[in-house]
């Protein structure tokens, strides 16, 4: 009898990732950045200087990718949030101090990011029930964050970055002289004085932020728990050099979204308030307002549901941030990815710091007073953290074989002497 022989099926090829699905952590770490109290700095710096502050979203750009990007690899290597690293390696007094001030920041600037929010949608809807957009904002992302399947909540996050557009569409519905902002962008004159100095501080301090490392850095964490094919580099290094190429294009995407919708809210607001004589803004509601009689209301609508739409993206990141160091500095089960019985504690802190966000637009507190604060806060959080995370990249002992090569040490060094520089500068404004 014949055996006939059956023809070998072909080996099935591995499907080559996409350019979209390569982003995620960096990404959304980016585009939170422009949150509303990101969106009033960009206004208030924009109206008060024009274009000639615009160069500095072009100087920040490096220092982001190098800082994010250092959060992202103590993340996918060592399998373990900061908070996690820091809770191991270093004293507890240090994480308990930097945890609490996170915790702090992140609070305050939610409950002003939700008041933003409320204030530009009361503007563009009318009827003046700010309070009941505030409260339905906080439970949508909320129960969006607790309730949701990861997989489908990174995509509906990944997808909300694209609101940021709203902001480029702005820009081009209205007229700019782009040859002066080209120059003022690539030829700096800087100015020797108070005012102008705080504002490229307000910019450095709201352009590289300690929530953005703790939740870039426990995404990657939490990626790599979810993936079965995947274990923390320092245990497994196979896929190391695809790993690190993945991360390094997720954060120049991430960081570029970042600054260059940055720099075009302080192009419009420069072409617009600057150019009118209105130097004296004080929320990213009150920015969008003030364009109406000078942009038309084509302008304002985009600029005001921008606020609404980044919202929506910065609010759960605050607050994801905050749950992931607290419970990792606390060794709770942490993760976006567990179900809520799961992670009750991890959840219970993402739905308390939400309620008080919302508590903070009901008890008479000034949101520019604590925009402030909060800025303050994470200014003298973000330098002690960041020489921490130098010094943790460096040490064999915790990231093995992936230290941080010498380029990325260098940039990463620098940005951590700007912030230092940042935080003295804070520090010299109360004395002067």
């Amino acid at each position: 009898m014949t055996t006939i022989a059956t023809p070998a099926k072909p080996p099935i090829k591995p499907i080559k990732p996409t350019f979209w699905s390569k982003l995620g952590p960096g990404l959304i770490t980016g585009a939170a950045d422009d949150d509303p109290s990101g969106i009033a700095t960009y206004s208030q710096v924009g109206a008060q200087f024009g274009y000639a502050i615009g160069w500095t979203m072009l100087f920040s750009y490096p220092l982001m990718v190098a800082i994010q990007e250092i959060s992202a690899r103590i993340g996918r290597v060592t399998g373990r949030g900061i908070a996690a690293n820091l809770r191991i390696h270093y004293p507890l007094p240090l994480l308990h101090a930097m945890v609490v001030l996170l915790l702090v920041a992140n609070i305050i600037n939610l409950g002003a990011d939700l008041g933003a929010m409320g204030d530009a949608l009361d503007l563009v809807v009318g009827g003046n029930y700010r309070a009941v957009y505030v409260v339905g904002f906080a439970v949508l992302c909320a129960a969006l964050q607790i309730f949701s399947r990861y997989e489908r909540y990174v995509m509906i996050l990944k997808w909300s970055t694209v609101v940021l557009l709203a902001y480029v569409a702005t820009a081009l519905a209205i007229d700019i002289p782009w040859g002066t902002v080209a120059t003022h962008v690539l030829l700096p004159s800087i100015t020797f004085n108070s005012d102008y100095l705080l504002a490229i501080v307000a910019v450095l301090g709201t352009t590289i932020s300690p929530y953005m490392f703790f939740w870039q850095s426990s995404e990657e964490a939490e990626e790599e728990r979810l993936d079965p094919a995947q274990a923390p580099l320092i245990e497994d290094g196979h896929d190391a050099t695809a790993q690190i190429h993945r991360i390094e294009l997720d954060t120049y995407v991430g960081m570029s979204v970042s600054n260059i919708i940055g720099l075009f809210i302080i192009i419009t607001t420069a072409a617009t308030l600057h150019a009118h004589g209105i130097t004296d803004i004080q929320s990213s509601s009150q920015a969008a307002e003030a364009l109406r009689p000078l942009a038309g209301n084509f302008a304002f609508l985009l600029f005001a549901l921008g606020i609404v739409g980044t919202g929506l993206l910065a609010v759960p990141v605050l607050a994801g941030s905050a749950a992931y160091a607290v419970g990792e500095a606390l060794q709770w089960k942490v993760g976006l990815g567990r179900l809520p019985h799961e992670a009750k504690a991890f959840y219970g802190l993402i739905a308390a710091a939400t309620l008080i966000g919302i508590v903070i637009n009901f008890v008479g507190l000034d949101p520019i007073k604590a925009l402030y604060w909060s800025a303050v806060i994470n200014g003298i959080v973000a330098a002690p953290l960041m020489v921490v995370m130098m010094l943790m990249t460096a040490n064999s002992k915790i990231m093995g074989r992936f230290t941080l090569p010498w380029p990325l040490k260098t940039v990463g060094w620098i940005a951590t002497l700007v912030m230092i520089v940042t935080a003295l500068a804070l520090v010299g404004s109360w004395l002067i």
